[in-house]
Order: C-alpha cells, then sequence, then structure tokens
C-alpha cells in the first residue's frame, strides 16, 4: 500500500475578490505598454510631438507679440525644419508619434515639452502657466490614450506646471522649478507624484524673473555631464550636481544662448545630442568634453522661442537608473 499522502482539496466559502499585490510598475508593460523615462539621456525610444500645424497660421504681424513670438514663421520652412529633425530621430530609432488634433488658437503647440513630463510610470500632464497655452493639454491626453500611456496626474486646481520647468538627473533625483510658468501648487503636485515612484531627491530651482524654462538655462547631455548659463543657474543646483561627481560645461556665449538656443538640446542616447545650428561656441565646449554632437536648423522654429528640446516631449528612454551605483 502506497503512503503518498494525497493533498485534499478545501472549499473555501463566500466571495474570493482578492488582489493583485504587484505594483503598477510590474503591471505596466502588459497592461498599458512599454512606457518609461527616468533621465534626460537613457537611450531615446519614443516622443510625442505635433508637427506645425493650422494653428501656426494664426500668428500674423499684428499678433505675434501676444504669444511673445519674436515673428511669425514662414509655415513651410518651419514644417520642413521639423520635419528633418523627426528624420533625425527616426535615423537612430525614435519612434515619432504626433498629436493630431488641435485647437486652431494655439500656435504654441508644437512645443510639446510643456504639456508632458513623463516618468516611469507614465505621464504628468501639465497645465501651462499662461493662458494663450491653456486648452492644448487636452489633445495632448487624447493622443496619451490612443497610445496606452497612463497618465498618472494632471495639474489640476490652483496649479499650473510646463514639463519644462522639470528635468531628471537620474531615478531618485529630479531638478524642479518655480517660475511664471510653474507655481509652488504646481510643482507640489509634481513632487508628490514623484514621491509616489520612489523619486528620493528632488532640487528646487527658483528659475530668474525673464526666463520661462529649465532648459534655457540647462540641460544633462551625458550621465554625468550638465551645460548650463553659470550667470543664471544657482549655486545650490550647481553644488548638488557637481557632489554627484558632474562635469560642468559653461555655456558663455550670451548670443548662443539667447537667441540660438544653445542649450535647446536632446539627447539621443548618453553624449550623444542633436542641437540646434549656429552655435559653434558651445558646440566646441561640448565636444571638448567628449559629447558628440549633431546639428539641425531651426532657424524658423526659433522665432517662437523654442527649439529641439521643446519640441520633444519623451515617452521612453532606457533606464539609466541611479548614476551612484
Amino acid at each position: 500500500m502506497s503512503n503518498i499522502e494525497v493533498p485534499v482539496k478545501v472549499k473555501v466559502q463566500g466571495e474570493r475578490w482578492f488582489p493583485s499585490e504587484k505594483t503598477f510598475a510590474e503591471d505596466m508593460k502588459e497592461l498599458w505598454g512599454d512606457w518609461y523615462c527616468d533621465s534626460e539621456v537613457g537611450k531615446l525610444r519614443d516622443v510625442i510631438m505635433r508637427r506645425p500645424g493650422k494653428e501656426v497660421e494664426y500668428i500674423t504681424q499684428e499678433n505675434y507679440g501676444d504669444f511673445r513670438w519674436k515673428a511669425p514663421m514662414d509655415i513651410e520652412k518651419a514644417r520642413a525644419q521639423h520635419d528633418a529633425l523627426t528624420d533625425i530621430y527616426r535615423a537612430h530609432g525614435v519612434n515619432v508619434h504626433y498629436v493630431e488634433n488641435q485647437r486652431e488658437d494655439r500656435p504654441n503647440a508644437l512645443f510639446m515639452r510643456d504639456q508632458v513630463f513623463m516618468t516611469p510610470e507614465g505621464a504628468i500632464l501639465c497645465r501651462n502657466g499662461i493662458s494663450a497655452r491653456r486648452g492644448e493639454e487636452r489633445y495632448t491626453a487624447e493622443t496619451l490614450s490612443k497610445l496606452g500611456v497612463p497618465i498618472i496626474k494632471t495639474i489640476n486646481g490652483e496649479g499650473w506646471f510646463d514639463g519644462a520647468c522639470g528635468m531628471w538627473i537620474d531615478r531618485q533625483t529630479v531638478i524642479l522649478g518655480t517660475s511664471a510658468r510653474a507655481n509652488k501648487k504646481g510643482v507640489e503636485q509634481v513632487e508628490s507624484e514623484l514621491r509616489n515612484i520612489g523619486v528620493t531627491d528632488i532640487i528646487n530651482f527658483q528659475i530668474p524673473y525673464g526666463h520661462a524654462h529649465l532648459d534655457g538655462l540647462m540641460n544633462i547631455a551625458d550621465k554625468k555631464t550638465a551645460v548650463l548659463f553659470p550667470w543664471q543657474v544657482p549655486y545650490d543646483v550647481v553644488k548638488q550636481l557637481l557632489d554627484r561627481d558632474f562635469t560642468i560645461v559653461e555655456a558663455t556665449n550670451f548670443e548662443e544662448i539667447k537667441w540660438g538656443s544653445c542649450m535647446n538640446f536632446v539627447a539621443l542616447e548618453p553624449g550623444k545630442v542633436v542641437m540646434p545650428g549656429g552655435n559653434p561656441e558651445t558646440k566646441a565646449k561640448m565636444e571638448d568634453v567628449g559629447i558628440e554632437v549633431i546639428e539641425a536648423d531651426m532657424s524658423e522654429i526659433l522665432k517662437g522661442w523654442g527649439a529641439i528640446h521643446c519640441m520633444t516631449a519623451f515617452l521612453k528612454r532606457d533606464p539609466i537608473g541611479s548614476l551612484d551605483e
């Protein structure tokens, strides 16, 4: 006779609705898709953009100042420059997704960075600081939903926050700036969401009067290389980068900073960036520390006071994790 015990099935009475113990991050790929961002430099995989549409035609010689533009754009030239940038992205393996619908009275909609701040668990949908841009986010939300990108927070209440007022350093560290484009209540909402998904270090940056966003004052070109305008970035911010062993490239050519948007670049991968053409001094400084630079003509786009980083909202970058690992 066998001594093997046969397990006895025990019937459990009642409703057995037990929750899954998986985290949102563990569920994400299966239920939502492969979306992720914890840096400004991890290998770029997916972006969301708005090709200049009919809304750009809204700008005229009479009203361009109302939208803080330098001048009306040559629309076909602006579209060609946008297309050339997306060609560079695709040549480097980046999937470009477009916001197809938009209000016809929102000419700044091509500057998509301000609508989305991407995280490892989904998008924070922004609420712009200036009324001339509010409403753009509705169509960004529509596109994110179609793609399957989770929206983990929509800035609401009395808060406002442009996506370009946030900048990833690593998985644990984010710079958040306050300015006319991001108030304290908006930043608090972003910080709360970031801490909820594991960010431990928030670097506060009070953006000076006369500047809108962080990417006009600094940017990240490699895992531990930052390019910045030394006379407008607070010492406390730079010190925290130096404490993390960053190399600091000081962009000091005012013409290139103000008129050429030399820091408005996007890293395609660590140490390789695409930046606006016509900024030879800043380009040379970056190359001197080992950054590979691809130039793109942004002369027409710059009439809207924006460039490459402004037009590009990240949806997926390869993880870089903690820089201290």
